[in-house]
């Protein structure tokens, strides 16, 4: 039989879990779902969660993508924008995997997608 879940969890280390809260709650939004105290777990739609834990270092290799879905990728970007986080390109339409995207960096380095499937 095969197991159930009820949720996913994907961990990322941080270098500053203050900093990385004011992003994950105060720019983007997301609700705070555990204090851990030296980790953050924060609830995203659809039963996932982001779980962010202080480190020494952060070394992520650009390849590791945290991707959140909206239909709201432009107010999204202008957001993030006016907060004064780096964002790479404006959103652009990416034919090859039927999306609308763009990518920005969070606190730590982390490279973080935001983005909507064509319809």
């Amino acid at each position: 039989m095969s197991p159930t879940f009820d949720a996913f969890i994907g961990f990322y280390p941080t270098t500053d879990l203050a900093a990385t809260h004011d992003f994950y709650v105060g720019t983007l939004g997301l609700t705070l779902a555990r204090d851990q105290r030296t980790c953050h777990i924060y609830a995203v739609a659809g039963g996932g969660f982001l779980g962010f834990c202080e480190r020494g270092s952060v070394a992520l290799p650009p390849s590791v993508v945290l991707t959140l879905v909206t239909e709201d990728v432009d107010g999204v970007y202008e957001r993030l924008v006016a907060a004064g986080v780096a964002a790479e390109a404006a959103p652009k339409h990416n034919a090859e995997y039927g999306i609308y995207h763009f990518y920005a960096q969070g606190p730590s380095g982390e490279r973080v997608e935001v983005q909507r499937f064509y319809k």
